[in-house]
């Protein structure tokens, strides 16, 4: 089931916590050489909703009143409150650069294999230890070259997606302001 939180919202005070500028993401991808990704599986329904914001959570349907347990989709503030989560999981590792992260998303960066293998356990372990779970499906484990955030990386270069460019060519020419903040949102990513 599906809630629309939009009122609540429009209620809501905005959490301000900074996301991370893809394009700074993307710059320190490309310095490193062997590069591993992972996604969070299903970040949102791991984190459990507080007794007092579930109130608030609540949709009703026709067999009834259902409240979330766990943070819905929709949420204003998700994506701020998922960043500052895994940034206070991995502050070391963020701080000393070679470490990505980018809301649910993790990057481990590194110049040697030896260095990244350290630097993964180092991740996987901390994962392991706040119980996070990890999307096998997009586990890309020690790559040299592979697509993120829209971008082709490599080594020492970065590229963008072909077929991202192919599928924007193919979008028509958006005509109302929710076509054109739609297409913009895209052409960003």
């Amino acid at each position: 089931m599906v809630g629309d939180f939009r009122t609540l919202n429009t209620y809501t005070f905005p959490d301000r916590y900074p996301i991370p500028k893809m394009q700074i993401s993307l710059t320190q991808i490309c310095q490193a050489v062997y590069i591993t990704t992972m996604d969070s599986l299903e970040i949102f329904h791991q984190n459990v909703v507080t007794p007092r914001a579930r109130k608030y959570l609540r949709i009703i349907v026709h067999c009834g009143v259902y409240e979330y347990l766990r943070i819905p989709f929709g949420i204003k503030n998700a994506p701020s409150h998922f960043q500052r989560m895994m940034n206070e999981i991995f502050p070391e590792e963020c701080s000393e650069g070679w470490l990505i992260i980018y809301i649910d998303d993790i990057i481990v960066c590194s110049k040697t294999l030896e260095e990244h293998m350290y630097r993964l356990s180092r991740v996987l372990t901390k994962i392991q230890s706040v119980n996070m779970k990890i999307s096998p499906k997009k586990f890309h484990f020690v790559f040299k070259e592979l697509k993120e955030l829209g971008h082709v990386v490599s080594g020492l270069s970065l590229g963008i997606d072909k077929n991202k460019v192919a599928e924007l060519l193919l979008k028509p020419m958006p005509q109302k302001k929710k076509e054109i903040q739609s297409f913009l949102g895209f052409a960003g990513y």
